[in-house]
């Protein structure tokens, strides 16, 4: 009888496979740590606008919380360029543990912050400052895990491997909803916006610690020879590579909007405007984040296959089209299954782009100033466009123009569409071809 035994180069695939594995959910822990604090914030502002802004009507007191929410994202830029500068300087580890610490300890401001009520306009300010904490950490923890995913990745399932970073996004997005909904059918309303709302950010703070035991252990993936060069993590090198800085900022402004309206203000969309119940919204949000979550290695193994231009393209003609028609559908929804089969819809498209969002980045920019390239730039965008959808989206409503806000959406995705369309497809071109560390 013959016995088959693998070759040397199947065993160093499996090896080099299992590695990579290993360090992809040692990394991403602590992106759903970050993610899941950071959007329970939106999903339980619903609960404490009234205790850090009083006046006003419900919708004035979430226009204040959005607009609290949105400062956060503009501290995102300097997040990204001091913990770039960080990973790619001091490496990509040492940035990925700082930057999950300092999440953590703004959610725990949050968690044992008094409201307006105790001590007047310290509340909204201590708010403010909380939120800005927790800023400047996602402004880092993007570029860094964005970079440290893509140079793990497997040669030729990049893709694939790297799209688990938006999972783990999600996953913090559906953890945070899970959390919400529990806290719903155990606790009262009374309960809720009392002191049911602080719980989720208590839970985020304590699970820190098992990501940060995971983030610890995990390998460097920069070499000292790249973290020793004369222009690693400094403007100056980053700005030898204007193209690409011009072309992440073109497709991340789209991408982030559309991601944004399509999930974390979604939610809200649906209360305020297709006129869902609180619980029923969340539920419906909660199945349709999980499919998202599920889709993004499907469309990251499909841009392995078509190239990350291919992608961005159909990204971009798919969300210029469908924008517009999807959210005059979802807000005459007839019933959370309508709703949901809906967004499903819109998700399907988005994660066209999300899938790939960190890797298409990465490919661009050379191993001495990748983090900083990739956080830097896809802050700027963020902050500017998709931290602000939420308050744009509620501004416009209350001005009773809301429909403009869908066709500003349709205007950045086109926008991004362009953009992909004019790029080289950075799969073929890129810097990650050739082994960076």
């Amino acid at each position: 009888m013959t016995v088959d035994t693998l070759s040397p180069s199947a065993v160093s695939r499996s090896s080099e496979t299992s590695r990579c594995i290993k360090a992809i959910i040692g990394a991403s822990s602590g992106n759903l740590v970050e993610w899941f604090d950071f959007f329970v914030y939106s999903f339980c502002s619903i609960y404490f606008a009234h205790a850090f802004f009083p006046g006003g009507n419900t919708n004035t007191q979430l226009l204040n919380t959005a607009g609290v929410f949105a400062t956060g994202f503009l501290m995102r830029p300097i997040g990204g360029w001091m913990f770039g500068r960080i990973a790619d300087k001091y490496g990509r580890r040492s940035s990925m543990i700082i930057s999950v610490l300092m999440m953590c300890a703004g959610s725990l401001m949050i968690a044992v912050l008094p409201t307006y009520a105790v001590i007047g306009a310290a509340a909204p300010a201590l708010l403010l400052v909380a939120r800005c904490f927790q800023g400047l950490s996602v402004g880092g923890e993007y570029g860094t895990s964005a970079t440290y995913m893509s140079e793990v990745a497997v040669a030729g399932r990049r893709g694939f491997f790297a799209s688990f970073q938006y999972v783990t996004v999600i996953a913090g997005q559906v953890t945070a909803l899970i959390v919400v909904v529990i806290l719903q059918l155990l606790l009262s309303q009374e309960a809720l916006r009392a002191w049911g709302w602080r719980v989720p950010f208590v839970i985020g703070a304590l699970a820190a610690l098992v990501s940060l035991y995971m983030r610890k252990s995990l390998d460097e993936t920069s070499s000292s020879a790249t973290r020793n060069r004369e222009d690693a993590g400094t403007l100056r090198g980053l700005f030898c590579h204007k193209r690409a800085l011009a072309a992440v900022v073109g497709f991340t402004a789209g991408g982030s909007l559309v991601f944004y309206t399509f999930t974390t203000y979604m939610q809200k969309y649906l209360v305020n405007s297709a006129g869902m119940n609180p619980k029923s919204a969340s539920t419906v949000m909660t199945a349709a984040l999980i499919v998202y979550m599920l889709m993004q290695p499907l469309f990251g193994a499909l841009s392995d296959r078509i190239g990350r231009r291919t992608s961005m393209i159909l990204f971009g003609i798919l969300t210029t089209t469908c924008t517009v028609p999807l959210m005059y559908a979802l807000r005459s929804a007839s019933s959370p299954y309508a709703a949901f089969g809906l967004i499903i819809v819109a998700l399907a498209i988005v994660s066209l782009y999300t899938s790939i969002s960190g890797l298409i980045k990465a490919e661009m920019f050379p191993p001495e100033v990748r983090a900083l390239g990739v956080g830097l730039s896809y802050a700027v965008a963020n902050a500017v466009f998709g931290g602000t959808a939420e308050y744009v989206a509620l501004w416009l409503k209350s001005a009773g123009i809301e429909p403009a806000f869908y066709w500003y959406v349709t205007a950045l995705c086109a926008i991004a569409g362009v953009v992909a369309i004019c790029m080289r497809d950075p799969s073929k071109e890129g810097y990650l071809r050739g082994n960076s560390r």
